[in-house]
């Protein structure tokens, strides 16, 4: 009995480049079954939930989310009895995208995309693809794996340091027609939400809630690492205010804030913080 033919699902927002890469893999993998082809991320991350695909060829650059994004949300969403799909980014030339995906061993594809260029990764891809196949990997180290390679580029290919002198002291929320100034002592925890950020603070009278308009990836350069942990792709928490972190059934984790009610979820990328879990 023959095993299934490949999968793939194509993530890119330009229909040109995704009907030439979809032409070029039937030339150079004719094997390999194209499931669905879409134009932004997420999109990407609905469909490979779906489709379960054995491969990903993700543009970086995308509406909405980016390639990455839409991969490290699909790495903390995907079900952890099935492998994760071999993950290839399309990128136009960028020297710290392309150093930050060789360091990590992560394949990419330059745009335009040479066919010499996609038999190499084909290849990589094929015997990625095998080694799976033939031994009984642990699903879970290599899930690992994955999710530490798109920690390192989500660092490596962020937001630029932000050029003020060192971190943020003070945040700036508009409340009605007055701009009030947020010491960011105060502040237990930022989450994103909808087109604003959700700026929690401490107090006497159980603290105050904000809304700011700056994205939380223009903020976390701003943010000291050792006083904030990001711990969910749209949740930062003030660490010394973690009072304790459970696990549920399904394995996920969630933190408790002192004195406050919310528990707020923790996402694979970040459950390395707490090792002891």
């Amino acid at each position: 009995m023959h095993p299934p033919p490949p999968t793939a699902l194509i993530a890119e927002d330009e229909p040109l480049l995704a009907q030439a890469l979809q032409a070029e893999l039937a030339r150079v993998w004719p094997e390999l079954h194209v499931l669905a082809s879409v134009g932004d991320g997420a999109s990407a991350v609905q469909q490979a939930l779906q489709l379960r695909p054995d491969v990903l060829f993700f543009d970086v650059r995308m509406p909405g989310r980016s390639g990455l994004e839409a991969a490290t949300e699909l790495a903390d969403e995907w079900p952890a009895s099935t492998p994760f799909p071999a993950l290839v980014f399309v990128t136009a030339y960028d020297q710290y995208a392309v150093q930050a995906f060789e360091a990590q061993a992560v394949d990419y594809l330059l745009k335009p995309v040479q066919t010499a260029r996609l038999q190499k990764t084909v290849s990589k891809v094929q015997q990625a693809l095998a080694q799976r196949a033939q031994s009984a990997t642990n699903l879970e180290a290599s899930l690992a794996t994955t999710l530490s390679q798109l920690r390192h580029l989500m660092d490596a290919t962020g937001a630029p340091p932000a050029a003020s002198a060192g971190p943020l002291k003070v945040i700036q929320a508009s409340v009605g027609s007055q701009i009030r100034l947020v010491p960011i002592d105060e502040v237990i925890y930022f989450e994103a939400a909808d087109k604003y950020v959700r700026v929690l603070t401490s107090g006497p009278d159980g603290g105050r809630e904000y809304l700011i308009r700056t994205p939380l990836k223009e903020l976390l350069p701003q943010l000291d690492t050792h006083t904030f942990w990001q711990v969910h792709r749209g949740t930062v928490v003030r660490a010394n205010a973690i009072d304790s972190v459970t696990r549920d059934e399904a394995g996920r984790l969630h933190l408790t804030l002192r004195g406050r009610a919310d528990k707020l979820p923790v996402s694979r990328l970040y459950a390395h913080l707490f090792k002891a879990m």
